[in-house]
């Protein structure tokens, strides 16, 4: 807690505090400073924990960016496949509509048979 300063040192701190604020004050001063670490404590708890969440906050940011991404994928998979089945209806369709044509092409524009 006190880092480097070891247990002489603070009896010396202890002892020049007793001299200068004198036994009455001394209890106070120390309630006092008491409070200041402890609310500076809490103090770096919640901008510790805000931290935390903002850093969630932007991880769930970049998780919904992939999964909008693979979404985007799987739609592009997804037109690249009627793309290339598509074309296989397409084709029995203009198969039956080539051959209906190659009956039909004895017949005018109003469709009346042409003799």
């Amino acid at each position: 807690m006190f880092g480097n300063i070891g247990f002489p040192e603070l009896i010396i701190i202890f002892s020049i505090a007793l001299i200068i604020f004198g036994p009455k004050k001394l209890p106070e001063i120390g309630r006092s400073i008491g409070k200041a670490l402890r609310e500076f404590r809490r103090t770096s708890d919640e901008i510790k924990e805000r931290i935390e969440e903002e850093i969630q906050a932007e991880e769930f940011k970049d998780i919904k960016k992939d999964i909008d991404g693979i979404k985007q994928d799987f739609s592009d998979i997804k037109d690249i496949d009627s793309k290339f089945y598509a074309p296989k209806e397409e084709s029995a369709e203009t198969a039956e509509k080539d051959s209906e044509g190659t009956k039909d092409t004895d017949k005018d524009e109003e469709g009346k048979k042409v003799t």
